[in-house]
């Protein structure tokens, strides 16, 4: 599976993008249609000190999934992202089967 990673506003360090190569590999463990992942990182200017932006849009088989979370640190917002994907894919593979 293709993981791209981009991050905006800022440099992301060798570990942050481990940690989302690890959390985007696990989705691919739920669903085997997994073909690749874009994951856009970026910190929001504004002075709240949620500023810290997640986007993942995860392609799959037959139809692209996304999800887009705001928290305190990177790795809650790609925590989060990442469990609201695994319902999508979850959610897609039962409509496949079902299929």
């Amino acid at each position: 599976m293709k993981i791209k990673i981009s991050s905006i506003h800022f440099k992301a360090d060798q570990k942050l993008e481990d940690f989302v190569q690890e959390r985007i590999q696990k989705l691919s463990t739920i669903y085997d249609g997994v073909i690749g992942s874009e994951v856009t990182l970026k910190l929001d200017k504004n002075s709240n000190t949620d500023n810290k932006v997640t986007e993942i849009k995860l392609s799959i088989r037959g139809n692209d999934l996304f999800a887009k979370k705001q928290c305190k640190t990177f790795e809650e917002a790609v925590t989060e992202s990442t469990e609201a994907l695994s319902m999508q894919v979850k959610r897609h593979k039962e409509k496949v089967r079902g299929n």
